[in-house]
């Protein structure tokens, strides 16, 4: 195993066994609504930053659509306007495609010589419910924590390769998407806080990475959400909140 999982855990669900590896596990923390505030109007894009051809709204849902006739060259994101995220929860209900590739990015920054692009910390989703969950590094250092695991990185972290990510998904992986429902609407949860971050599905701790690497660690940036390079696909975000932590 590469040096990239300094530790490992395989987080406990039904009929199986927990496996922890080294470190200390922190209790997963409870979300109320007390403090969280609307990103997303529910009727307009108001406040965000987009390409037209992608992203709208319908029926009270932000939509982000490729057809057969807009088929992306690269990746696009809709980003929020005037919103930097340092500490923060989030919280945002999603609904995708089978084909659908999307994720909630982060402490980003903004590729200034390409519209709508970002470079930073993404919490994915797809309609296969193959990466959902994990924690990617986009136009970085890449897999950062595949789904189901804990990991600490460090400077000299080097990305698993493809094999060593489909070896990881089918150890851990499918297991954890039994609690991810496919073509339903689910929840997502971020919790950033210095430099850990946690992924949570429909409450369930999804991916968790302390990242040590001050050369690479982005400690705050700006929020977008993307549309993957693909085949057509169609992904829907709805009750937006966040709240900031102290």
């Amino acid at each position: 195993m590469k040096q990239f999982l300094i530790y490992c855990l395989f987080l406990p669900f039904a009929g199986t066994v927990f496996i922890h590896c080294g470190g200390n596990r922190q209790p997963q923390t409870t979300a109320t609504e007390e403090g969280f505030q609307s990103m997303f109007d529910g009727k307009t894009l108001d406040g965000w930053e987009f390409d037209s051809v992608y992203w709208s709204v319908q029926d009270g849902i932000m939509v982000g659509e490729i057809m057969p006739e807009t088929i992306l060259k690269r990746n696009s994101f809709i980003i929020k306007k005037d919103l930097i995220l340092r500490d923060f929860e989030m919280k945002v209900e999603y609904r995708i495609s089978e084909t659908g590739n999307s994720g909630l990015s982060y402490r980003n920054a903004a590729i200034d010589t390409l519209p709508y692009a970002l470079t930073g910390y993404q919490a994915d989703i797809d309609g296969r419910n193959f990466y959902t969950g994990q924690n990617y590094e986009e136009r970085g250092r890449q897999f950062l924590a595949l789904r189901g695991q804990t990991t600490v990185i460090e400077t000299e972290h080097v990305s698993p390769t493809s094999k060593e990510v489909r070896e990881q998904f089918n150890l851990t992986g499918d297991s954890l998407s039994r609690h991810i429902k496919k073509g339903e609407w689910n929840e997502y949860r971020i919790i950033a806080k210095g430099n850990r971050l946690q992924h949570y599905i429909n409450d369930v701790l999804m991916s968790d990475v302390t990242d040590n690497d001050t050369i690479n660690r982005r400690m705050e940036g700006v929020f977008g959400v993307q549309v993957h390079v693909g085949p057509p696909m169609k992904v829907e975000y709805r009750n937006f909140r966040v709240k900031t932590l102290e």
